[in-house]
């Protein structure tokens, strides 16, 4: 099912982010991981690449294992790094051939060892390319990224919303943003979008602080900022894995809690292919929140 159907039955939508395991331990908590959060029968998930687009076959079997195996609506994560259009359009057929109704479109990081982003010769260079090209056969729901305190690479908020704007033009139908820790730039950014004239479904995109030095590496690769009073609550325990996770996940919950009583359109957790935070918030989210 594409997920602009889901839209239309549903005002609220939650759905879980993994990312392929690299090794045999990996896989095995996966398994594990995947299990418990499938019982809370989200709306869908999504499949990320590796790093500047690598590991694409693990992704895509992936992929192919969660929607056939499980029969889970599935959204699939593409990147334009490395891709010519002849590669890109072998593997968008090939995600269709799976039935992958359902594409998260990205210009994706540069690949290992650079620091910026190449353009290449293909004319391939931003996610609004992709999206144009996906969208020329209307067979998915196209996904886009957004970002509540702005795109690192931008020169300002008005112009990443103006960029934004052009991806959903050019055929994306609905965005989740990056990760952020502060209600507050997600309905500001949700506001700026609105009056840019975007009126897509903006889902939030939540990341559970249960590794204080983790997320702090990943707040500053996306830009965005985590509110001193987080820092002062949860820097004093950071060496404390107990007292970590408790209170990541309470800080978490509340932020989710918020949101949701504010008018967000569901939650999309990035779950780092670990299912004890999400599923402990997921289920203290009282039930009249989530319709």
């Amino acid at each position: 099912m594409k997920i602009t159907e889901i839209f239309e039955k549903k005002s609220k939508t939650f759905s879980f982010e993994f990312f392929p395991p690299k090794s045999l331990k990996a896989n095995i908590e996966f398994g594990i991981n995947l299990g418990q959060l499938l019982k809370l029968s989200p709306d869908f998930v999504s499949v990320t690449y590796g790093a500047g687009g690598s590991h694409q076959n693990a992704s895509f079997d992936l992929v192919d294992y969660i929607q056939n195996k499980h029969q889970l609506t599935t959204m699939a994560h593409y990147t334009c790094v490395g891709a010519n259009e002849e590669r890109i359009k072998a593997d968008l057929d090939y995600l269709q051939g799976l039935g992958v109704e359902n594409l998260m479109l990205l210009r994706g990081d540069p690949p290992k060892g650079q620091s910026t982003f190449e353009k290449q010769e293909s004319g391939f260079n931003n996610a609004s390319d992709l999206v144009a090209f996906a969208a020329k056969n209307g067979q998915s729901a196209i996904g886009v990224a957004g970002y509540p305190e702005k795109h690192p690479e931008a020169d300002n908020m008005a112009s990443d919303i103006d960029y934004l704007k052009y991806k959903m033009d050019q055929g994306a139908d609905f965005v989740v943003t990056q990760m952020f820790f502060d209600n507050d730039f997600y309905f500001s950014f949700v506001e700026k979008c609105r009056q840019a004239g975007i009126t897509a479904r903006i889902i939030p995109g939540i990341m559970p602080i249960t590794n204080f030095n983790q997320i702090k590496r990943f707040s500053e690769m996306v830009n965005a900022n985590i509110p001193q009073r987080i820092v002062n609550a949860l820097e004093p325990i950071k060496d404390s894995p107990e007292k970590m996770y408790t209170a990541g996940v309470y800080l978490a919950l509340k932020q989710c809690m918020e949101l949701l009583e504010r008018g967000a359109p569901g939650l999309h957790f990035y779950t780092l292919n670990k299912s004890r935070a999400t599923v402990e918030i997921f289920e203290a989210i009282p039930e009249w929140l989530k319709r």
